[in-house]
């Protein structure tokens, strides 16, 4: 379990975190949601120790993070940044093959390119294993990037929207890939996300952010209500259950926060 106690954080003289705590519980995809400027992507560099907190603690399995060493801390978390690119012409195996650096410093040994051959046919990438990065499409290369993660065999993965530039198809395809991280695996994923309705979708506990502070966090469909999301986002949503599960609808169909199907109301 990750523990994130009485955490703040500022860039210069404007303080983007304040006084957060948060448990992250294991073996399951937790949403980071708000709009932009909300402290997500920050608070995630602070929980993955990217960033030195201003004030506060993060614990990871009940150690705190700032004792722990670099290369044992890659041993338990793997991170996959907005701007992921790398600028090597390499291609998915290679790519592949660097998130084993903790444990092989650069020098592969028999069980690591084990774990490399495992993780590339996990996402389905051996028929382009080949084939260079920067020639692949946005679909395959995100998959070729959570292969690199899945072979760096952490407990923990920390992914800041990755999503962007996915159509919706490669975004389902992906979160149904990090479903069955949590679920063939036992990952703990944390991911930064800005489509409401995929977290709705695909994740097991949400956290809402607005203005560097936690508004609401609980399971989905807690924290998917017309209020919460209404302040959080500043603006008027439409709940429907579907299947289930809660779904948002960005227009005010009636006025009223609520939506009818086949003339009966549904939320």
């Amino acid at each position: 379990m990750i523990e994130i106690k009485n955490v703040s954080q500022a860039y210069g003289k404007k303080q983007v975190l304040f006084d957060i705590n948060l448990k992250i519980q294991d073996q399951m995809i937790t949403g980071l949601i708000g709009p932009n400027g909300a402290g997500k992507s920050t608070l995630l560099s602070v929980i993955s120790r990217l960033l030195e907190p201003l004030q506060g603690s993060v614990t990871l399995d009940g150690l705190d993070v700032r004792n722990i060493k670099s290369k044992e801390l890659a041993k338990r978390i793997a991170v996959l940044r907005q701007n992921n690119n790398i600028n090597l012409k390499l291609t998915v195996e290679e790519l592949v093959e660097f998130g084993r650096f903790p444990h092989s410093n650069g020098r592969l040994t028999k069980e690591d390119k084990i774990k490399v051959d495992e993780a590339i046919k996990y996402l389905k990438l051996d028929n382009i294993r080949d084939e260079y990065i920067d020639e692949l499409s946005g679909g395959q290369k995100q998959r070729a990037y959570i292969a690199m993660v899945l072979a760096q065999d952490t407990k923990y993965i920390f992914l800041d929207e990755p999503l962007n530039n996915l159509d919706m198809r490669h975004a389902v395809e992906m979160m149904t890939t990090l479903e069955n991280l949590v679920k063939d695996f036992n990952k703990t994923i944390v991911i930064v996300m800005h489509d409401i309705n995929i977290a709705a979708a695909f994740c097991d506990h949400i956290v809402a952010m607005k203005d560097g502070e936690i508004i609401t966090e609980g399971n989905t469909n807690e924290v998917i209500e017309k209020d919460i999301l209404d302040n959080v986002f500043d603006h008027d949503f439409c709940i429907a259950g579907i299947g289930g599960k809660k779904v948002c609808v960005y227009h005010n169909i009636l006025g009223d926060g609520k939506i009818t199907i086949n003339g009966e109301e549904v939320i």
